[in-house]
């Protein structure tokens, strides 16, 4: 995204990129962000509906009002409405935060938005989420988000950052590092987990499935659980009795035998064929 001074963007001189929404009218912007509604929540189901109880679309409405008049240098008024946009909708987006088209926020409850945050195409975050600052400098500070990018419940994206087009945030992450396009990060600190785009559009060609992600945890344990029995089979031990030889040597009190005698589906049966033999 090439980088340009605005004076306009919020504090003067200010590093930020480019308006995503270039010169597109207030009022197409609005439709855009409404009729994005349908694309991405099944459980709307009228214009009228949207219109009327929906507090992310309410927030986003008047944020568009509010960069308008921050834009303007009536900062004051922006500032103003976007405190009543925060008290009516429990989210708070900043007048001066640069946001694209087809803008969605879930639920919406407790959203933040810092004021140099800057949002692609397409943005999708849910309830919860914060894009916030991690310095004290007046000048870039909060993240950059590409095109098409899902944020899930309760994630937090901190500094000046840069994720790419289509990265999916896994729910209650926290983001510190620039994360490629086309990633699925999860985690504290959140860590990239999958590399490949997996297509799971739905029938508008919107991919909202950021709860299909491997968990890292379970594949370490897996991991190490793959390495004790390439240990024992080297060894010729089996269970966790000392010199047990047979299936009956195991702890009769261990709650987890279920776990650890079940092979991992990524790794069990490439280890099995592996094990090294005593004396090799």
């Amino acid at each position: 995204m090439p980088v340009s001074i605005d004076q306009d963007a919020g504090v003067s001189g200010q590093p930020m990129g480019k308006d995503p929404t270039g010169n597109a009218g207030l009022w197409s912007l609005l439709k855009q962000d409404v009729r994005c509604v349908f694309e991405r929540d099944p459980a709307a189901r009228t214009l009228l509906e949207v219109l009327t109880t929906y507090p992310g679309v309410h927030a986003i409405v008047l944020y568009r009002i509010a960069h308008r008049l921050w834009c303007r240098q009536w900062r004051y008024s922006a500032r103003f409405l976007s405190y009543l946009a925060r008290i009516w909708t429990s989210i708070d987006i900043h007048p001066g935060a640069r946001i694209g088209r087809r803008f969605f926020i879930d639920h919406g409850s407790g959203v933040v938005i810092g004021e140099t945050a800057e949002l692609g195409d397409g943005v999708t975050l849910y309830h919860g989420v914060t894009l916030g600052g991690t310095s004290w400098s007046k000048g870039k500070r909060h993240p950059t988000l590409g095109n098409d990018v899902v944020v899930g419940a309760g994630a937090k994206i901190l500094g000046p950052i840069t994720l790419g087009h289509n990265v999916k945030v896994g729910a209650n992450s926290v983001v510190i590092r620039n994360v490629p396009e086309q990633r699925t990060v999860v985690g504290i600190p959140a860590k990239i987990v999958q590399v490949d785009k997996v297509a799971n559009l739905n029938p508008y060609g919107v991919d909202l499935n950021h709860h299909l992600i491997p968990d890292p945890v379970a594949g370490a344990i897996n991991c190490l659980l793959d390495r004790i029995r390439l240990l024992e089979q080297a060894v010729g031990s089996h269970g966790c009795l000392p010199g047990g030889i047979q299936p009956e040597d195991e702890c009769d009190d261990c709650e987890a035998r279920d776990v650890c005698e079940s092979e991992s589906p990524d790794h069990g049966e490439a280890i099995a064929l592996q094990a090294v033999q005593p004396g090799e």
